[in-house]
């Protein structure tokens, strides 16, 4: 029994795959300042244009099955009214277990200030599909393979999911507060074979609420140089609170470059292209400051934008 119990639990924490590494659920993104819209839903219809965007995270890069994250998301304003709508995909896969979601989003702006001040408020719902492979599970050589309590095969759970978020903007700065996970619900209950050892990982099972604040000001140096400081701070309840600390030098509106810290976890340094106004493109490399670093060749990061006319 006691085996039993010590396998569902190495079972559960395969299925958070790399999630849990970092005090997470959610993916992470280097560039995420290149599209706040993924952390916070009221950032649709804050612009004047409709815009997709196209991120790609190779993460750490050497280790067998190591986290692969692409998300492709859209949005943008009503033509005439204070509102915004998008939506986006995205899929996650580490290793034996994998997520596919995808959320719609409703955004609601308004001016709040005579200064040009605007607050928006969205809601993204939509759901998510969790696959896990049991056949790529390796749990040792001393683990019972003839347990009828392992889990064989391969089995998926769908389960809706929600995120809401707030934010004040001008055209040179913005702060912004979101949740996500808002339901907060039992993910793995179907993929346990006993009803005991689903209450035994009760606390690894459930996906959490997210909480992260945001914000970033823009300082222009001279006629040719702007200088983007930005922060997210992300925490999930019962986990560190994760902190990334950015700032990004534009050069006449065209070439990028700049550095991420995300406190006690690593180090980036991020580049990129905007042709003509309308395409964009980026990039972005990871060095570890934790001991996964001496695993690993770093993690990459490629973002492709395209923003379409405006609208108003």
């Amino acid at each position: 029994m006691k085996k039993v119990i010590i396998s569902t639990l190495a079972f559960a924490m395969l299925c958070m795959g790399h999630f849990e590494l970092f005090g997470q659920q959610l993916p992470q993104f280097t560039q995420y300042m290149f599209n706040n819209y993924m952390i916070n839903p009221a950032v649709a219809g804050t612009h004047n244009y409709y815009q997709i965007r196209m991120n790609n995270r190779y993460q750490w890069v050497g280790v067998p099955d190591a986290p692969l994250t692409n998300t492709l998301s859209a949005y943008g304003p009503h033509a005439s009214k204070d509102m915004g709508f998008g939506g986006y995909l995205y899929s996650d896969i580490t290793g034996p277990t994998s997520r596919m979601g995808a959320l719609f989003t409703y955004a609601y702006n308004m001016q709040i200030h005579e200064s040009g001040l605007r607050m928006s408020g969205g809601i993204s719902l939509g759901g998510l599909m969790f696959r896990a492979d049991a056949s790529k599970f390796e749990f040792g050589e001393n683990f019972d393979h003839n347990d009828e309590a392992l889990f064989r095969g391969t089995k998926s759970k769908f389960t809706p999911d929600a995120s809401i978020g707030v934010l004040c903007y001008t055209s040179l700065y913005f702060f912004g507060a979101s949740v996500h996970q808002l339901f907060g619900q039992r993910l793995y209950r179907t993929l346990l074979p006993r009803e005991e050892f689903q209450d035994t990982i009760y606390g690894l099972n459930k996906l959490k609420q997210h909480y992260m604040l945001s914000g970033g000001v823009m300082l222009m140096l001279n006629r040719d140089y702007e200088l983007e400081p930005s922060v997210l701070l992300k925490y999930m309840i019962n986990a560190p609170v994760q902190i990334d600390l950015n700032a990004k030098v534009t050069y006449r509106k065209q070439f990028w470059g700049g550095l991420s810290l995300r406190w006690q976890d690593g180090i980036s340094i991020l580049m990129g292209y905007n042709y003509d106004q309308k395409y964009i493109f980026g990039y972005s490399f990871d060095f570890s400051l934790t001991e996964v670093r001496k695993h690993n060749a770093g993690s990459h990061e490629i973002m492709i934008g395209v923003l379409f006319d405006k609208l108003k």
